[in-house]
């Protein structure tokens, strides 16, 4: 059986500086099908044709999420992702440091509140706050996308913050 393509960059090791070689590099690659579905993961949620949500919807989504978290490697980078698209900055900035409120279009604003909620009180994540999304102008299956995007984002973040308190340990001799 032939292994699908994987990508040449893997992003979680390049937020987190795993260095080929490493302890906790050598750790996190004993399961390469995990860092792989990581990576595709993100690579499809993040594709450019998926559809229902545009791209930028997404990337604003994962930087509010990011900076909600709190986890200032992944905000930097979305923002940067962002900032390369060219997206409007005022929404790069509500995003970045402001609040739903501060989004003029409802259906971004809805996305956004969503994944607040999501974030910061999960059991607010109810039918009332699903009901909200279709009655913004999102169709059911940008909603489901939205989800499995704030769920993604939330391993994202766990991760990335595991591995840098793995990094740590190890850097500091700890696990040695």
């Amino acid at each position: 059986m032939t292994q699908p393509p994987t990508s040449a960059v893997d992003l979680i090791d390049q937020l987190t500086g795993l260095a080929p070689g490493s302890a906790t590099h050598a750790l996190r690659h004993q399961r390469d099908k995990v860092v792989a579905a990581t990576q595709g993961s993100y690579d499809a949620l993040f594709d450019p044709d998926l559809p229902g949500l545009s791209l930028a919807e997404r990337l604003l989504v994962a930087l509010y999420a990011a900076r909600l978290t709190p986890s200032p490697a992944l905000t930097a980078h979305y923002r940067g992702r962002l900032e390369q698209l060219g997206i409007d900055a005022s929404q790069v900035r509500a995003a970045a440091e402001g609040t739903p409120a501060d989004i003029a279009e409802p259906r971004l604003r809805a996305m956004l509140e969503f994944t607040r909620k999501l974030i910061e009180k999960p059991v607010e994540g109810d039918q009332a706050a699903l009901l909200a999304l279709p009655a913004a102008g999102l169709s059911t299956p940008a909603v489901v996308t939205l989800a499995q995007l704030v769920a993604f984002l939330s391993y994202q973040v766990r991760l990335v913050a595991g591995l840098d308190a793995l990094k740590a340990l190890n850097d500091n001799g700890a696990l040695a």
